[in-house]
């Protein structure tokens, strides 16, 4: 019963045990030496002005999850694609395209929605 298991068991094995190699071989072989620049914030190869402490309009975050939310909902869209094929050996073709009809349309319509009240605008 187990024996199907063996080689998922044995790879895991080896990139636990290739990464605690790595970790044990870095830090006995790699140099430390101690610089006041290293703890210093790096950011586009120009030194930081100002506090990282300031305030940003919401909208890039509301564009930010609005791209998340319609980016893993595409992600079904690919698992229903690949999926194609056995469901049309299943007989269950038509039924699956009514629903992704009415997933695309419900996605058309949040993003029409979003689009009317400007939510994909940077520069309100």
């Amino acid at each position: 019963m187990l024996t199907g298991y063996a080689p998922i068991l044995v790879l895991l094995a080896l990139a636990i045990g290739f990464a605690l190699v790595n970790l044990f071989v870095s830090e006995l072989m790699g140099r430390r030496r101690v610089n006041v620049g290293k703890g210093d914030p790096y950011e586009c190869g120009m030194e930081a002005q100002g506090s990282a402490r300031i305030r940003l309009s919401i909208h890039f975050y509301l564009v930010a999850v609005l791209f998340i939310l319609f980016d893993v909902e595409s992600v079904f869209l690919v698992l229903w694609a690949v999926s194609a094929e056995q469901l049309k050996a299943d007989g269950l073709a038509v039924l699956v395209l009514v629903e992704i009809a009415a997933f695309v349309a419900i996605l058309g319509l949040a993003l029409a929605y979003v689009w009317r009240k400007g939510g994909l605008e940077w520069d309100r």
